[in-house]
Parts: C-alpha cells; structure tokens; sequence
C-alpha cells in the first residue's frame, strides 16, 4: 500500500493545482508498482503554515515563493 506525502507551504497551491498533483503522483507511483494498485495508493498533500519552512536558516513565505515562481 504505497503511501506518499508532501508537504508545501500553506497558501501557495489552490485546491485544482494539489488535485491535479494527486493525480499524477499517482499515476507515477502507479507506473512503477503497477496499475493494481491504483486504489490503495494514498496521496497525502500537508500544508506547513507560510513562515514556518524554512531553508538554509531562513522562513520562506508563500509571497517568497510566487516570486522564485515569477524568475
């Protein structure tokens, strides 16, 4: 029963784009183990309160984010 997690800043993905994600994770993990098991492949997206990640010493924001996004 594979289960995967990822967890991102709060804020930063609407609910289609974390839909969307499940679904082609699943579809990787699927791709790897086999189509049978599609229905006991869980998807867990956690979201981390924007401030509270941090890398390298320093709080990332959902704003810090949208703007690495924009180049």
């Amino acid at each position: 029963m594979p289960l995967v997690q990822i967890k991102g800043i709060s804020g930063y993905l609407s609910l289609e784009q974390k839909q969307e994600l499940i679904r082609k994770v699943t579809d990787a993990v699927v791709s790897v183990e086999g189509e049978k098991l599609r229905p006991v492949t869980w998807v867990l997206v956690e979201d981390v309160p924007s401030g509270a990640w941090g890398v390298g010493g320093n709080p990332v924001t959902d704003s810090d984010l949208r703007n690495m996004a924009k180049g």
